[in-house]
């Protein structure tokens, strides 16, 4: 079996070294093809992902490093997905730092001749107080504590593949991909990855705004995929507890949620990285 990583990159000189050390320092996965999609960038993104070619020769991997013109992440994954020839498509953020197992265990639990997704264990990594704070109550809501997001890391095999052309100009391609497929066939492995949030109140709200924006997105464009959510029950009882066991991620959690819903951002629409 080979296993295909695509990596949309724009503007990743500072986490594209620690991507990629992670992807090739995977165990176990013995056929794999690594391509990067430097789209739109104007630092070393590109230059840097080049130097571990001879890391994957040595693995006997392929890397392929593309460069495009247009920065537009859903673009990026459609040349990539051209460019791509395994059975299994791994879709990865380059700020995203995967286990050494992760990759193995997605790609033996994709395979299978039925339609599958699959992704790994999100750990969330914050530098500021606020953001950890943020984070600790996000990590316990229930839609991330017992289902399997895909956040930065997601993959298909080619039965999966097949439910969807190319992707649309959206802006939440992982809710799209994963709404895709019925919670049975949603597959989560114990493998592990790093998964870095918004720094910062200005940043959080920036970034907690496009996902709600994302959220709306789909439920307007594709209204039928919203049959295989499974975000849970997160009403007043479950919070009352949230809140009471995580007081101050929760006052942070919910000022966040709170600016968003009263406020509106001028740049509505466009992309916000919230780095």
């Amino acid at each position: 079996m080979k296993t295909s990583i695509i990596i949309p990159a724009n503007n990743e000189a500072h986490w594209m070294s620690a991507c990629l050390e992670a992807v090739f320092a995977s165990q176990k996965l013995e056929a794999a093809q690594v391509i990067v999609v430097a789209n739109g960038c104007t630092d070393r993104t590109a230059d840097i992902a080049r130097k571990y070619e001879p890391l994957a020769k040595a693995k006997g991997w392929e890397l392929l490093v593309v460069e495009l013109k247009i920065g537009n992440k859903l673009h990026a994954l459609n040349v990539g997905d051209h460019q791509a020839t395994g059975d299994v498509r791994v879709y990865l953020d380059a700020d995203v730092q995967v286990s050494e197992r992760v990759l193995h265990q997605i790609e033996r639990a994709l395979d299978r001749e039925e339609p599958a997704w699959a992704s790994g264990k999100m750990q969330m990594a914050a530098a500021g107080r606020v953001s950890r704070l943020y984070g600790r109550f996000w990590s316990k809501v229930p839609f991330m504590a017992k289902s399997v997001p895909g956040s930065g890391l997601f993959a298909v095999n080619s039965a999966g593949r097949a439910r969807w052309g190319e992707f649309p100009d959206i802006i939440s391609d992982d809710m799209y991909v994963r709404l895709q497929f019925k919670p049975r066939e949603r597959l989560g492995v114990p493998g592990t990855y790093i998964w870095p949030i918004a720094e910062g109140w200005r940043n959080l709200i920036k970034v907690r705004r496009r996902q709600n924006q994302g959220v709306d997105q789909i439920a307007d464009r594709f209204p039928h995929l919203l049959k295989n959510e499974d975000k849970g029950n997160f009403g007043k009882g479950p919070i009352a507890t949230l809140a009471l066991n995580y007081p101050f991620g929760f006052f942070v959690y919910a000022s966040v949620a709170l600016i968003v819903k009263l406020s509106r951002d001028k740049s509505e629409g466009q992309w916000s990285r919230g780095r």
